[in-house]
This record gives C-alpha cells, structure tokens and sequence, in this order.
C-alpha cells in the first residue's frame, strides 16, 4: 500500500528531469497517485513530455501560469477526467534576469511584479481553482527556499518574493483549514536545477551549502520528494501552514 494510494494530483513546474518538481512526481507514483503533469509552453515540451511519459500520466498540459485561458483549461480537463483533486504541487518562479541579477534596491518595478505574479499570485490562483476540486479535502504544496527567511547572498529580489509565498502560505492555512485543505511549502537546500542556473555564483553557494550543513551534504531532488509525499498524505493530515525545510539542517545554522 502507497501512501497516496487512489489519490489524483496536478504537478506544475517540471522542466526537465533534474526539477524540483520532477523529484516531487516520481514520489507521488510511487506511493500511488495518479497525475495530471503541465509544460510551460511549446519550447519546454520535448524536456517535460520524457519524464511526464516515464511517470504514466493521465494527463499532459500546457500551463502558462499568466494566462487564464490555460489555467481554466487544466482545470477544465482534471473535471473531465477525475472530477476531483487531492493535492497540488506548485513549483513555479521566475523573475527577469536583469532585476534578479541586481540588487534589491534597484529592481524595477515591472520585474517586482512579474517576480511577484509567477512566483506568488500564480500559486493563489491555483489554489482557488482546486478548492472547488477538494470537497474532501486536500493539499496543496509550492517551493520555497532559506532567502525568505534571512539574507544569502546573489539571491536579491527572490528573497522578498519567497517571504511573500511563505506568508501566502500561511493565510492559505488559515482560510482553507475548516474545509480540510492544507497547505504547506517545502524548503529545500541549494540543487543544481534549470532554475538556480540563473543565480549569480550559485556554485559558491552550493559549496556553502554544504560545508555549512551539519550533515555536511546537499540534498537530493529525490529527498525532497519524499517529503513532498509525506505532506500531500493522510500521514500529514494535522500538518499544514508550514514550511518544511529539507537543506540537511543548514537553516538551524547562525
């Protein structure tokens, strides 16, 4: 028996089989679930079709988290197909490369905007959609990261913007706990993802990373699906608005 045994959730964010979120998939078939896996836009397609194919899933779509004409039609189709959802992972962020790169004070107000749409206003949007979706309740899971919490260095911008999604987690917790939905974020140490390629001197802060952590290694995409399912199963059922650090204990680290 599976963890997420008869349980049918929606992935958002692979982009190749080195993702977060592909990690975050791999362990929720393998405890059981059933997924509905989405792609970026047409380029990102030949990188996610692989993995979404390996992992046999019910169904494959196109997901630009900005437009609401494909967010609607994701939807629509896991009503089609399952009439229901038990969890969701959002692992989605992005901010332009010449306000990411800068400092903080410097970050123009359209990149604060866009950094804050994708990376926080995305997962609220996902949220009010599943909610209809979970009449018996749910999860519903995004990705953060240690910048939310105090300053690493070259992460710039996404630090205020990973703080919002924490707190935006929290009120999700709060309104969503009496229908049954919890909602948690996972906080992985640094990997080496399409993602973190764009952080200045992202290998210095791997190397940190790990000579700082008391296990003294770095985390695996696969650790941090294991945790990923843990949250999104009944194990988890008294779980919800926190975030779930898995770095090897650097983040206990002064």
């Amino acid at each position: 028996m599976g963890l997420l045994d008869g349980k049918r959730g929606l992935v958002i964010g692979i982009a190749n089989e080195h993702s977060i979120a592909t990690g975050c998939a791999q362990a929720f078939v393998r405890e059981g679930a059933e997924l509905a896996v989405t792609y970026g836009h047409a380029k990102a397609r030949p990188f996610v079709e692989p993995v979404a194919e390996a992992l046999n899933v019910k169904l494959f779509k196109p997901l630009d988290v900005t437009s609401d004409a494909e967010m609607d039609a994701v939807f629509e189709a896991i009503v089609s197909k399952w009439g229901k959802l038990d969890f969701l992972l959002h692992s989605v962020a992005f901010c332009p490369q010449e306000d990411l790169h800068g400092p903080v004070v410097d970050c123009s107000r359209e990149g604060f905007g866009v950094a804050m749409d994708i990376s926080v206003h995305s997962f609220i949007r996902l949220a009010h959609k599943a909610r209809p979706l979970m009449k018996d309740g749910g999860c519903l899971l995004t990705v953060s990261y240690y910048g939310a919490e105090k300053v690493v260095d070259q992460y710039n911008v996404m630090g205020p913007v990973k703080a919002a999604l924490e707190s935006t987690v929290k009120y999700m917790a709060a309104e969503l706990g009496p229908e049954g939905i919890r909602v948690n974020a996972l906080s992985p140490g640094p990997l080496m993802t399409r993602a973190a390629s764009g952080i200045a001197h992202f290998d210095t802060l791997i190397d940190e990373a790990r000579s700082r952590a008391p296990q003294q290694r770095l985390v695996t995409i696969e650790d941090v699906g294991n945790m990923a399912a843990h949250l999104a199963s009944a194990s988890a059922r008294n779980v919800t608005g926190n975030i779930s650090y898995v770095d090897a204990g650097y983040h206990v680290m002064s």
